[in-house]
């Protein structure tokens, strides 16, 4: 019965490492995890078996991006942990140790020589890694060069400030439930401009060097001289260790990064490196993981909330209860999906907790009392609209969305699409700006934003703008004007409709915008946009659905008269990718970027998609033996893969 149970741990825990490490995803919470990371624990402790594949003996996550791989010089292990202030004092003994925050985040190991950062690598499955190196060289705090020019390595955490989090999390769907899983799709993403916009921050906390150093604080100094943020620390000592904790607990609510707990090490170097490490665990190094104080109470009622993107988020309203020091009587419940598990009706007894002892959280519903009696809305809390429960995958949760598109709350979102990089391209008009805009009733709809000279008194005595900032704008505004029509339409925010689906269709009408709106509302649109390769019913839908409103059409050509639409100049003779389909995945090295190669290819007439399906002429990796999802999908269709050169070899007439 317990070797029954452990296999089922194992399964449940390994799916959820697999989620939390592969995926940048929680499909549990650290309460539940921990439960039965410990239930699994003492069942093989009692039974003396410890199966393959246990997360009791493995380490971080498997390597499956497509980022290159690099060996670390020695194994990175996890830490042992425990709850108990005494259990730290009883490991430290008669040693000194240095006390620190347990950063959330992600680990990296960063080398440096001759003075410049050289490489940085992910702890992956803690023998291999991920080279992020183009990332790290876009964090906010890492230096690119040092004064030391001997070669060391440094670990430290990769983390995304709760500040920024919330403002990014606002803005995007609300999917990230935590600072980590942002932290961790930007710092593995094969574009850096990710990282760079996510405001990646590091923090160092040990150094691996053949300089001579007798303590780790020491350590820490050093690299703090040489330009590297260090997580706070305190040297302790068994007798001061637990007010120690409690003074760094008390800190937490003002802290702005977020930990799950501290870690202990032992300050001397040479005690350190004497103690060894177990298969898993260092022997010098100890977790401390804060101990969730859990709170019973009633549940009164569920409100749900639209969120500047559609997102309609349910969240749990019960009776005022007292955890961490803070009253607390709300929790967000992220999504449908997390909703239904509860099984939650009005009056439920449920538990509640602080994650990381900050974030509100509904444990457990204690009651159980039958079929839940709370229904998902029908219509949008804020608009009165349709909505729609979404699911991208059957691994992804269920979500519920305003499908009404001139819902007030998902104005913002539009707006901002409308004035992107790929769009417009108006600088100046950040998410907060354009809320400010909305709110003092400035702007209702993106014709609003050329009219914006009437309201330069407003706009001029609004926080953070001047008359330079004001004179900025208007240029910016003007300087938009002049835009390719493929761009106009993007920036329309038409569902599926994404900038290279713009361009195809601009292309077929010959630029012609009229041409465009008269076929896409036309009773007959899908046996005319079905000639477009590319487009299926779904983005032919779209289109017919966007082009029969009737105040879109006026919108449309309405903004055809402010506009100063740019036609490119005629295509002359073949294009020679007429017909074909690519997917570029992985860096590259003859173009600035994947989307300046992808820009390249659409101009030949070809066209760049994101999967690799049947209708895939070439996968383009400059790793072409990875073991990439991509790279096995296009060997099992038989899709010829091509590195960059051999790209432009096959094609050498593009360049």
């Amino acid at each position: 019965m317990k070797l029954k149970r452990i296999k089922e741990l194992i399964a449940v825990l390994n799916n959820a490492n697999r989620a939390y490490y592969q995926e940048d995803r929680e499909i549990m919470s650290n309460l539940e995890y921990d439960a039965l990371y410990d239930e699994l624990s003492r069942l093989e402790e009692e039974t003396g078996v410890t199966l393959a594949g246990s997360p009791t003996r493995r380490v971080g996550y498997e390597v499956v991006s497509g980022l290159k791989k690099a060996q670390h010089d020695a194994p990175m292990l996890s830490l042992d942990k425990t709850k108990e202030t005494e259990a730290l004092a009883a490991f430290l003994g008669e040693h000194d140790g240095l006390l620190s925050w347990k950063l959330d985040g992600l680990t990296v190991v960063l080398r440096y020589d001759g003075g410049e950062l050289q490489q940085a690598v992910t702890r992956g499955n803690g023998t291999v890694g991920e080279d992020i190196t183009h990332n790290a060289k876009v964090f906010r705090n890492v230096p690119l060069t040092v004064p030391h020019k001997g070669k060391f390595d440094l670990r430290g955490e990769a983390v995304i400030s709760i500040a920024d989090f919330d403002a990014i999390n606002e803005l995007e769907d609300g999917k990230y439930k935590n600072p980590r899983n942002l932290c961790s799709g930007a710092v593995r993403q094969l574009n850096s401009e990710t990282a760079a916009k996510r405001r990646v921050l590091f923090f160092a906390f040990s150094l691996k060097s053949e300089m001579a150093f007798e303590k780790k604080h020491e350590q820490l100094k050093w690299l703090a001289a040489q330009g590297f943020e260090i997580a706070e620390y305190e040297i302790v000592t068994a007798e001061n260790v637990a007010q120690t904790v409690a003074r760094f607990k008390e800190k937490i609510p003002a802290e702005p990064l977020m930990s799950d707990g501290l870690v202990l090490t032992y300050d001397d170097i040479a005690h350190s490196e004497s103690l060894g490490a177990t298969s898993k665990f260092p022997r010098d190094s100890v977790a401390f993981k804060w101990a969730d104080e859990i709170a019973e109470t009633v549940l009164k009622e569920v409100e749900w909330g639209t969120s500047r993107t559609g997102l309609i988020n349910p969240v749990a309203i019960f009776e005022p209860v007292d955890i961490e020091g803070t009253q607390v009587s709300r929790a967000s419940l992220h999504n449908v999906s997390i909703l239904r598990g509860l099984d939650l009706r009005r009056g439920d007894s449920i538990t509640v907790y602080k994650a990381n002892m900050i974030i509100p959280q509904v444990a457990e519903n204690l009651s159980r009392s039958g079929a839940g009696d709370l229904e998902i809305p029908a219509t949008c809390p804020v608009c009165g609209g349709e909505t729609e429960i979404r699911q991208s995958s059957a691994e992804d949760p269920e979500t519920l969305y305003c499908v009404n598109p001139n819902c007030g709350a998902q104005k913002i979102r539009a707006l901002s699409h409308f004035v992107s990089r790929d769009a417009l391209n108006i600088g100046g008009l950040s998410a907060q700006t354009l809320e400010k805009l909305i709110v003092g009733g400035m702007i209702t709809d993106f014709l609003d934003l050329f009219c914006l000279e009437k309201f330069q008194n407003e706009i001029t005595q609004m926080e953070g703008f001047g008359q330079k900032s004001y004179d900025n704008l208007i240029a910016s505004i003007e300087a938009a004007k002049d835009v390719q029509l493929p761009n106009f339409v993007y920036a329309l925010g038409i569902r599926h409709v994404g900038l290279a689906t713009a361009k195809l269709l601009c292309k077929f009408f010959k630029h012609d915008a009229l041409k465009i709106a008269d076929a896409c509302k036309d009773e007959n649109y899908l046996e005319t946009l079905s000639e477009i390769k590319g487009f299926g019913e779904a983005i032919s839908h779209s289109l017919h659905v966007y082009f029969s409103q009737e105040k879109n059409l006026d919108m449309f050509a309405r903004a055809l008269e402010i506009l100063r639409i740019q036609t490119p100049a005629e295509e002359q003779g073949e294009q020679p990718l007429d017909g074909l389909v690519f997917v570029i995945t992985g860096d590259v090295t003859h173009f600035k970027n994947r989307k300046e190669l992808q820009t390249v290819i659409e101009n030949a007439g070809g066209r760049v998609t994101n999967s690799v399906t049947a209708k895939t002429s070439f996968l383009i990796n400059n790793d072409a033996l990875s073991s990439s999802s991509k790279n096995k999908k296009a060997a099992q269709l038989g899709i010829e893969i091509l590195t960059e050169d051999e790209f432009l070899s096959k094609f050498s007439n593009l360049r």
